[in-house]
């Protein structure tokens, strides 16, 4: 399926199955394909087979990614079809891992909104926000949801607000405020006869419906190929032609930067990074029928990993790792202005 394609003229339950397929194909990617295949199948209503690809994924003897995302996910799924004390139970035990991935925490705190838990909904976004923004200078944009489901149901509440709030209204970037958006009161502005309130109510639903278009568009970005020194070393070894591309590892990092860089001034959105391996490499040139040492796959090969879910957003936050895999903070190595 085409990232833009129109969600109307999809076939859930068919992308599911050729998801599947594809996982079959590269078991190294299967955890992100199954989790795609599980969200169609959620769409199109069959939430049993959807919670038989999550444990199918739970159960695997392989290391996951991120195995609290997978049972957030199958919690909030479960929930949706009856297995109330199931989810629950799922539930708490993601809130006690305390995952430092803000998706998980996300997941199940809209889970609880969305069954009226207001209450333990408003613990979960605060536990979440305080675990992971704490003393963070700057709100990685992951993070943004949390602050505005926070937010939201504070409102809902009827909370005043606090620090977190105002940092979610700082980092809010659409026209129409937050407490504007949240107001409990907009509701009834739905069923309303007056024409001004019902055009002010399309207008923050057109708001509404901007910020989810940016956020889904965001797993489709424009990605850059990267080659650890080991794979980059074994590539060149197999497909000494390629050293025209490659002339040393430091310089391909370094092209890797100021490209990303010059896109980004370009004002190119959704950068992002994708980290090859030879068999892999070798994999996707045997699909396309021809040889791992035409240096035009490279570029393919970089867009397929990003189409499967491989890439990995840019610029990292300045005190995260950098993407090199160096092991320094992104702002003392590649993050650095002479970078």
């Amino acid at each position: 399926m085409r990232p833009d394609t129109p969600a109307e003229n999809v076939d859930h339950t068919a992308e599911a199955a050729r998801l599947e397929r594809t996982a079959g194909l590269y078991p190294e990617d299967a955890e992100a394909l199954l989790l795609r295949a599980a969200a169609h199948l959620e769409l199109s209503g069959d939430r049993p087979t959807a919670s038989t690809l999550y444990d199918r994924l739970l159960s695997s003897t392989a290391d996951l990614d991120n195995p609290h995302l997978v049972r957030a996910l199958k919690a909030s799924n479960l929930w949706e079809y009856g297995h109330e004390a199931e989810a629950r139970a799922i539930i708490e035990g993601v809130r006690s891992a305390s995952p430092q991935d803000p998706a998980p925490w996300v997941i199940v705190a809209e889970a609880l909104e969305s069954h009226d838990e207001l209450e333990a909904a408003h613990e979960t976004f605060t536990e979440a926000v305080h675990r992971l923004l704490t003393d963070v200078a700057e709100p990685p944009y992951a993070t943004h949801p949390l602050l505005f489901g926070r937010h939201r149901v504070r409102r809902m509440l009827g909370e005043s607000h606090d620090e977190w709030d105002a940092l979610a209204d700082t980092v809010h970037s659409l026209p129409i405020t937050l407490d504007e958006l949240h107001d409990p009161k907009r509701v009834w502005s739905l069923g309303s006869e007056n024409p001004a309130e019902l055009e002010a109510e399309i207008l923050r639903l057109r708001a509404e419906l901007g910020a989810y278009r940016e956020a889904l568009s965001r797993p489709f970005p424009v990605a850059i190929l990267h080659w650890p020194a080991t794979e980059l070393t074994e590539l060149l070894e197999a497909y000494p032609s390629l050293s025209a591309e490659y002339p040393t590892h430091e310089t391909h990092l370094a092209t890797i930067e100021s490209a990303l860089r010059e896109l980004a001034s370009s004002g190119t959105p959704n950068l992002g990074i994708v980290t090859g391996t030879v068999p892999s490499y070798e994999a996707f040139a045997a699909s396309e029928l021809s040889t791992p040492a035409d240096a035009t796959l490279l570029p393919q090969y970089a867009t397929t990993l990003a189409a499967r879910g491989r890439a990995v957003a840019w610029p990292p936050q300045s005190q995260s790792a950098c993407w090199c895999g160096s092991g320094r903070a992104y702002g003392e190595c590649h993050g650095t202005t002479t970078a």
